[in-house]
Parts: C-alpha cells; sequence; structure tokens
C-alpha cells in the first residue's frame, strides 16, 4: 500500500552549494524534488561547469519557476527566458544563466539528484557496476520508421532510460549510438535498473539488451575506462531482446539480493582471455 509524503521546504534533505546558488533536495521515496536557487550573475558555465566536468549540462529538467529570469541556450543555438510562474522542460546538452537582478529560483521535478554533485576527478579509479544497454535492430526500426518517427521515438527510449537512471541513483556516461553507458556504485540497483528500463521501453515497442559486470574503472574527461568497461560492452553483446546478463563476479556480488539468474554458459569474450560465465536474469 502506497503512503502520502510530504516535507517541509525550509527542511531539505541536503543542501547542495555552488558559486552563486544551491540546490535543496527532497527525497520521497524513488523520486527526488529540488528547489534550485540561482543568484543574479550566475552562470552554469562559471559555477558548475567545473563540478560537472561537462561542457553543458547534461540533465533533463522540468520544473516550475517561482521567480527571476533564467535564459537558456541549446546545443543548436536556439535559446529561451524561463521566468516567473512559467511551467518549463530542458533537454539534455543546454548551457543557462541568470538574466537580470532577481535570484532565479525554480522546483525541478527531473534533473535534481545528481545535478551539481562532484564528480570523481580524472585519473581516479572507484570500484563501480557498469551497464551497457544497446537497442535490438535499431537499424532496421529506422528503416521502417522514417528518420522523423525514429528521431521521436529514440527520443522516448532516452526519456525512459534517463528517468530510470535518475530513480536507481545510476550515473550516465555517456550515449552509445542507440543505448547508453551507466555506472552504478552497487549492483543490485544496477540490475533493478536494466530490468526496469527493459520492461519501460517494451510499452514503447523498443527491445533493448543489457550487459553489466563489477569492477574498477578510471574516470577520464566524459568518459570511464578500464577492463571492467570492456567486459560489461562484451556481455551485452551475448544479450537477446529483453536479456539482463551480468557477469560471474557480478552474481556472486548479487547473493542474497533477492533477484535470481540463471547460467548461460561460458563463452569467449573478443579481447579478453579465457572464458566467462555469464548469469541471464530470470523474471
Amino acid at each position: 500500500m502506497g503512503r502520502i509524503l510530504h516535507k517541509n521546504v525550509d527542511q531539505p534533505d541536503e543542501v547542495r552549494p555552488y558559486h552563486g546558488g544551491r540546490t535543496e533536495i527532497f527525497e520521497m521515496d524513488d523520486f527526488v524534488i529540488g528547489r534550485m536557487i540561482m543568484e543574479p550573475g550566475w552562470t552554469w558555465q562559471h559555477d558548475v561547469k567545473p563540478i560537472a566536468g561537462t561542457n553543458r549540462c547534461m540533465y533533463h529538467h522540468l520544473g516550475f519557476v517561482i521567480s527571476g529570469v533564467l535564459r537558456v541556450r541549446l546545443a543548436d543555438g536556439s535559446e529561451a527566458d524561463l521566468g516567473p510562474d512559467e511551467v518549463y522542460e530542458i533537454p539534455p546538452d543546454h548551457d543557462a544563466w541568470v538574466v537580470g537582478d532577481v535570484a532565479w529560483v525554480s522546483v525541478d521535478f527531473r534533473g535534481s539528484r545528481s545535478y551539481a554533485r562532484p564528480v570523481v576527478a580524472s585519473g581516479d579509479r572507484v570500484l563501480a557496476t557498469v551497464l551497457f544497454t544497446d537497442i535490438v535492430d535499431s537499424t532496421v526500426m529506422l528503416q521502417r520508421l522514417g528518420d522523423a518517427a525514429w528521431r521521436d521515438l529514440l527520443a522516448q527510449h532516452n526519456e525512459v532510460v534517463q528517468f530510470e537512471l535518475d530513480r536507481f541513483r545510476g550515473q550516465e556516461v555517456k550515449k552509445t549510438g542507440d543505448g547508453s553507458m551507466a555506472l552504478f556504485d552497487g549492483p543490485a540497483r544496477a540490475v533493478e535498473c536494466a530490468a526496469s528500463i527493459a520492461r519501460r521501453v517494451r510499452e514503447i515497442d523498443i527491445e533493448i539488451r543489457c550487459g553489466l559486470h563489477t569492477g574498477e574503472v578510471e574516470h577520464v574527461p566524459g568518459d570511464v575506462r578500464g577492463m571492467a568497461v570492456h567486459l560489461a560492452a562484451r556481455i551485452m553483446g551475448l544479450a537477446g531482446p529483453g536479456e539482463v546478463l551480468v557477469s560471474s563476479l557480478t552474481y556472486d556480488l548479487l547473493a542474497g539480493s533477492g533477484l535470481h539468474f540463471e547460467s548461460r554458459g561460458r563463452h569467449a569474450l573478443k579481447g579478453i582471455d579465457g572464458e566467462r560465465e555469464v548469469f541471464a536474469l530470470v523474471s
């Protein structure tokens, strides 16, 4: 049975300060609501880019403006001013800055969970579960639908992926053509996220394959690298439509998680010595 959740806006669960502003985080079970406060003179390039480590903001924002004016510019050069009493949707890959002498205050329902959270420094190695996803038969779908309809469908797919990554606290590292690569600090959440994405995109007539492996990765600007990345990608390549495959190491780490798997046998993975056993999540 569900429950009613309510919180006082003067008591956020977390305050994430940055130069010229802050984001106040309110956790509502699987969802996060953020109150974003940017002071006059705030710019994403100066005040958040050093934290995010990307050239533009890569989060999808959906919310309501309380005060002030924020100018948003997309990668294609189009821009708009977001002012008081307006609802807004901002796609990923944008720049932004406050216009005028009034602080821009908004309530954001989509892009706050990881916004302005410091990234791991370049060169640092961390233990993570790597998730790769890929759309099955994307070229066939493109030929069948045509360019315009495919772009719309791909946008819906990307929206589902970003929503589920946010819900399960995954960090999208990059898009990989018709899929994505993401990191998680726990293997159970990573597997649950993969399964949820696979279920959700099936509702829009898309099938994906997923592969996961847990190991050390090294952060570099805008990317991660390491053997764990290659293993996860190779394991994804073995998956069939709708399948979530994990490495034997990730499988061992999931003991006691309540998730159930079946062995898919041992496989030689391109560019990797020896054979590796992989396991498929059983719905």
